[in-house]
C-alpha cells in the first residue's frame, strides 16, 4: 500500500505505508507545511509500516520543529515500528 496524506489545516493524517520508496514526497509535503503554519498535527493512526527511512523522516521532521520554533504534535497509535524507536530512545 502506498502513502496517503489528506490534510485540513493544520492538521494531516497519513495512512499506508511510509518508507524509502514515498519518504522524498512526504519530507516535500511537510517541508512546505512548516512554512506556511507554526503549528502542525500528524495523525499516524492510518499506518501500516514505517522503515528505518520514514522514521528517520519523522525523526528529521521533529528536529526542524525545535529549529524553527514551530509545534510539532503527532498523534495516534500508529505502528509498531515507530512505538518501538521512540521507546528505545526514552530509555537511552
Amino acid at each position: 500500500m502506498e502513502l496517503r496524506i489528506t490534510s485540513c489545516n493544520n492538521f494531516y493524517k497519513l495512512k499506508g505505508v511510509l518508507n524509502k520508496s514515498n519518504v522524498d514526497a512526504f519530507q516535500t509535503e511537510f517541508k512546505d507545511a512548516f512554512q506556511k503554519f507554526n503549528n502542525l498535527t500528524i495523525s499516524i493512526e492510518g499506518l501500516e509500516s514505517v522503515d528505518r527511512y520514514g522514521v528517520n523522516a519523522l525523526m528529521d521532521l521533529h528536529e526542524e520543529s525545535l529549529k524553527t520554533a514551530k509545534q510539532l504534535s503527532i498523534v495516534g497509535l500508529g505502528c509498531k515500528e515507530l512505538y518501538d524507536h521512540f521507546k528505545t530512545n526514552e530509555a537511552a
